[in-house]
């Protein structure tokens, strides 16, 4: 049998670990991970408390996050993947004096026969898919970590494959990576990071160099690749709820430069980032002073977001872009100009004719706004003529067919309709006629002489 190891941070015997059976691999669970368990909970005097073997149910917890007692975050952490171990646990490592009525007594010691099943990594994506996975390598320091905005000073190294593509310290402000060629999956993993904290990202391609791979890394598409981050430092963007009324106005200056500066350079993505953080700073703010400053830089936002997604050919969000601005100033040309473009694209001429012509109101001089119109009014008609042939056709079709029917009938059966010119019950009862086997699509009669459209 193998001895006890004291395996607590301190060496005071307040959790001893005894290995009753080995487990595989090297790699043990990283910090934020999700365990996966079975356990038996005992007093010292063999009495069974929990189990999750009697339960037939694994217990799964988030390891190193204070979910579970102290001796399980400890001991949990130096397990291989199928281990089983003896977890002796001291009071101060357990549940102290207080103990947990009424099944675990004060300032008692527990005994826990834990196997380690399986982990997932902490999933740091932002729709919770498993496309971005944190492995803690050595924890941060504090509490505080970087936010959109934030100037952030990393250590990273770059893997596919085990071979090193990407060694280098890097400088960038978080949202804005790709400036500095880096990868989103980095930008949005860097969020929860600490200061001084390594850990290994997982990114798929998602957030890594997607469907087309990288020529300059020799990345293939479609490849998920492994990042070694350290975040030496960082300055964090002030928060939103800290700014007054002023610097939020500054703020917001300051991200509508910068996107204009993406813009120009035809980085439509980036410049959107920076023009939604001014709504960001100025929708709920209610400073009366600055109430005319702060909605021209807000009619400005959507008005730059409608174009960006135009140039994007992301026309519903340039709807809705243009849509926001015109509630802000409901006679902007700009606006009734883009949403215009928006709806041309998305095939409502119609609507898009009301917001030309609304331009055109407003400025009678308006050259693209008139060349639009005509492009409307070119659209509109061809949907007419569309809608034209495809009814014509569509009549055409059944005089023909009625034609040929009331032939047939009066070749192949004469007395269908009764004498009162119903339609009889033994034309109810009787099989399809050769004709209506042949054109399936006209108009018969159900058993309750009623017509349905086969």
């Amino acid at each position: 049998m193998a001895v006890p190891i004291d395996i607590s941070p301190n060496k005071d015997s307040g959790v001893l670990k005894e290995v009753i059976q080995e487990g595989t691999g090297d790699e043990y669970p990283p910090p934020g991970c999700k365990v996966s368990v079975h356990y038996t909970g005992t007093l010292t005097d063999g009495t069974k408390f929990d189990s999750s073997r009697d339960r037939n149910e694994p217990f799964t917890f988030d390891l190193g996050k204070g979910n579970v007692i102290k001796a399980w975050d400890i001991g949990v952490a130096t397990m291989k993947k199928g281990e089983r171990s003896i977890l002796t646990c001291a009071p101060e490592y357990a549940y102290g004096a207080n103990g947990s009525p009424p099944t675990i007594p004060p300032n008692a010691t527990l005994k826990f026969d834990v196997e380690v099943l399986n982990w997932k990594c902490e999933d740091l994506s932002p729709n919770m898919d498993g496309t971005i996975e944190r492995v803690q390598i050595s924890p941060g320091e504090g509490y505080s970590t970087p936010n959109e905005g934030a100037q952030v000073e990393l250590h990273i190294v770059g893997k596919y494959e085990n071979r090193i593509f990407d060694e280098r310290d890097v400088t960038f402000t978080v949202g804005e990576g790709s400036e500095a060629n880096i990868i989103s999956g980095i930008d949005i993993g860097i969020q929860k990071f600490k200061k001084n904290e390594t850990s290994r990202l997982i990114i798929k391609p998602k957030y890594a160099f997607g469907q087309e791979g990288s020529k300059e890394y020799n990345i293939p598409p479609n490849a998920t690749v492994d990042y070694t981050v350290t975040l030496k430092k960082f300055e964090k963007l002030k928060e939103t709820w800290s700014m007054d009324g002023q610097e939020k106005i500054e703020q917001s200056k300051m991200c509508k430069e910068k996107g204009t500066y993406y813009f120009k350079a035809g980085k439509y993505d980036l410049a959107i980032k920076l023009y939604k953080r001014i709504q960001s700073y100025l929708e709920n703010e209610t400073d009366t002073d600055a109430k005319e400053e702060r909605d021209a830089l807000l009619l400005a936002s959507h008005l730059n977001v409608a174009l960006c997604q135009l140039k994007l050919k992301e026309y519903f969000d340039a709807r809705s872009a243009a849509t926001s601005a015109l509630k802000i100033d409901p006679n902007n040309e700009k606006a009734l100009f883009r949403r215009g473009q928006a709806l041309l694209q998305l095939g409502e001429p119609e609507l898009a004719n009301k917001d030309f012509t609304r331009c055109l109101e407003i400025d009678p001089n308006n050259t693209a706004a008139k060349n639009q119109l005509t492009i409307c009014s070119n659209a509109i008609k061809a949907i007419l003529q569309k809608e034209k042939r495809i009814y014509a056709n569509m009549f055409d079709k059944f005089a023909k067919m009625d034609t040929q029917r009331e032939e047939f009938e009066k070749k192949k059966q004469p007395n269908v309709l009764s004498s009162v010119g119903e339609w009889g019950q033994e034309d109810r009862d009787r099989e399809p006629s050769e004709f209506e086997k042949e054109n399936p699509d006209i108009l018969l009669l159900n058993k309750t002489g009623e017509f349905k459209d086969m």
